[in-house]
């Protein structure tokens, strides 16, 4: 539910804000929605609670041409939710409440294995349990799938596994600042924390940086480099990381020969376009409204 407002508030501070509306989010569903509308064929794994957003969770991916075989509906729990203060520069604050995708595990991603095994990609985070995130990722690389990890909302205790698990391991600066404990706040530190993460054991790393575009680090001992994005004004960066998360994926599963650096400079351009209009799903690109070079 994102409120525009002039700033964001301090803490015990009530201020005006200049709009509300409510849409859908999710860093899962905003990452496999991108990948949809740049043309790639998606599912999502996920858990909803049997009320009024959860029915209109699951229109709405249907509207996007998303997959829903395996979007269970609990009756236990609602449907996650999350409120976010978006300011006049376009930064914001956000809070998740987890819900129904608590409840997701060993059981549903069995019943979803036939989807995880034939695809080309699976994209896990971490607004449902852990455990479950960690044995999906295991499913996937057990069948040659490439996996793509991104460790949010993020916990300070990740299991090491997560690291062995991932073949792109992709995180925000703040992110990466709890996972290593060292400042990520430019380009040289996102450079030393790619290189402490890919020691953990990750395939490659990827650390975005807002305006400052990425860092990607792959080999050990070679060089990391910094993928610079084009200046855009920003409206609401809500979402933006998922943005580029999901056309990651996409250019994982379309152009698997494309080098990583060159995935990661386009994805920087998609998510470039989503800061420039409100709203997060609704503010993603479609593939005919993007320049023909990023195809």
């Amino acid at each position: 539910m994102p409120i525009q407002a002039p700033r964001l508030p301090k803490a015990g501070e009530t201020i005006h804000g200049h709009k509300f509306f409510i849409g859908f989010g999710g860093k899962g569903a905003n990452q496999c929605i991108q990948a949809a509308r740049l043309g790639a064929k998606t599912a999502m794994v996920c858990k909803v609670g049997k009320d009024f957003f959860g029915d209109n969770y699951i229109q709405n991916f249907k509207d996007y041409g998303v997959n829903t075989d395996f979007v269970g509906q609990a009756s236990d729990a609602a449907t996650g939710a999350a409120s976010i203060i978006v300011n006049d520069a376009g930064e914001n604050a956000i809070v998740i409440v987890a819900g129904a995708n608590m409840l997701l595990g060993s059981e549903e991603l069995h019943k979803a294995l036939p989807a995880i095994s034939h695809a080309k990609v699976l994209v896990c985070q971490l607004e449902i349990s852990p455990q479950t995130s960690l044995q999906a990722l295991r499913m996937a690389q057990e069948n040659k799938v490439k996996t793509i990890f991104n460790p949010a909302p993020a916990i300070p205790d990740l299991d090491t596994d997560f690291y062995r698990a991932s073949d792109v391991f992709c995180c925000n600066e703040s992110e990466a600042e709890l996972l290593t404990g060292s400042p990520v706040s430019n380009v040289e530190e996102a450079r030393q924390a790619g290189k402490e993460l890919l020691k953990r054991g990750c395939g490659s790393v990827i650390i975005t940086l807002g305006p400052q575009g990425c860092v990607v680090v792959e080999a050990q001992g070679s060089a990391s480099i910094h993928v610079q994005t084009t200046s855009v004004k920003s409206v609401d960066t809500t979402g933006a990381g998922d943005s580029f998360i999901g056309a990651l994926a996409f250019y994982m599963a379309h152009y698997p020969t494309m080098p990583l650096q060159e995935m990661a400079c386009r994805a920087n351009q998609v998510a470039g376009v989503s800061v420039q209009t409100v709203g997060t799903q609704t503010s993603y690109p479609l593939k005919k409204h993007l320049p023909a070079e990023l195809f």
